[in-house]
């Protein structure tokens, strides 16, 4: 079995389609076809099942794409290491993150990452933490800042960026406008924007609410941090969101909490062995200057 093996069927896998695949990679279909029926060969499976639309995979098939993506991330990572050592960053670099890092302001630390490497082909993609986390795992995705998550996978790297307290947020029609400090337990009979459950502050929202005895109902979910707040400023509801979101606007309450309130964490999430070019970002992030971060 060779990588190049493995890189074709995992655009095929991707594409769904012989025809796009073999336009992506720039070869010819009947290229393409046969490396593929080569592969099957060697495996004693088939890994697609054809149609004259499109290919879906086997169950052999699903069972090789995660361990092929592996392959082809470890190919990457073993030569990135060897570009390192000689000084250089090239090849490409796929990053997850969550909407809005308090930890890491990504555009300005991505500007200055990409002019120190031009060679570098950056992929950026935005998701909840339980997802990004997953894509690390699967080998689609090299670095991800998300969430500390409840039950860390054991076969990443997980690194502690940043962290703060949760804070309520809520209408300033709201009763609870007036107060200081707002008690969990309080917030029994509240309704609650939030963000689907395998977002980060999501779960720990969850989980806080949880402990405290509260069982809450979650009315409306949005995938937007900015569609969060203006629905809690209009009283549709209440949040606990991170202390930072403060900053995004002055149409809603942000309330402390009383009591002992786990804090929500930044954290980086590579795989193991991190590639060299997200070992280079990281370093990055830890030599940030603090001042700079900004949450909008």
């Amino acid at each position: 079995m060779e990588l190049r093996q493995l890189e074709h069927f995992v655009a095929v896998a991707q594409e769904c389609h012989f025809t796009r695949a073999a336009k992506r990679l720039h070869i010819a279909q009947s290229g393409l076809s046969a490396s593929i029926r080569s592969l099957e060969r060697e495996l004693g499976a088939s890994l697609f099942v054809r149609s004259t639309r499109q290919v879906q995979l086997t169950p052999a098939g699903q069972a090789l794409l995660t361990e092929a993506l592996r392959a082809l991330a470890a190919s990457n990572a073993a030569k990135d290491a060897v570009a390192a050592v000689q000084g250089l960053l090239r090849g490409s670099l796929s990053i997850g993150s969550l909407q809005c890092l308090h930890a890491v302001h990504l555009p300005t630390l991505l500007a200055g990452f990409l002019s120190a490497h031009p060679g570098l082909e950056v992929q950026l993609r935005q998701g909840g933490s339980g997802e990004l986390i997953e894509q690390v795992r699967a080998g689609r995705l090299d670095v991800a800042f998300v969430s500390r998550p409840a039950r860390p996978p054991e076969d990443v790297v997980i690194t502690a960026l940043d962290r703060e307290p949760l804070v309520l947020a809520c209408a300033l029609t709201h009763p609870m406008a007036k107060l200081n400090q707002a008690k969990l337990p309080d917030l029994t009979d509240e309704q609650f924007v939030d963000f689907p459950a395998d977002w980060g502050t999501r779960d720990l929202a969850d989980r806080v609410l949880a402990a405290a005895g509260v069982e809450r109902r979650v009315a409306l979910e949005v995938t937007d941090v900015h569609s969060l707040l203006d629905l809690v400023a209009f009283g549709l509801g209440v949040a606990l969101v991170p202390r930072s979101y403060r900053v995004k606007t002055d149409r809603v309450r942000f309330i402390e909490l009383a009591g002992d309130v786990p804090a929500w964490e930044t954290v980086s999430v590579t795989a193991d062995p991190t590639s060299a070019a997200a070992a280079a970002l990281l370093r990055e992030v830890r030599t940030a200057d603090p001042s700079a971060i900004v949450c909008g």
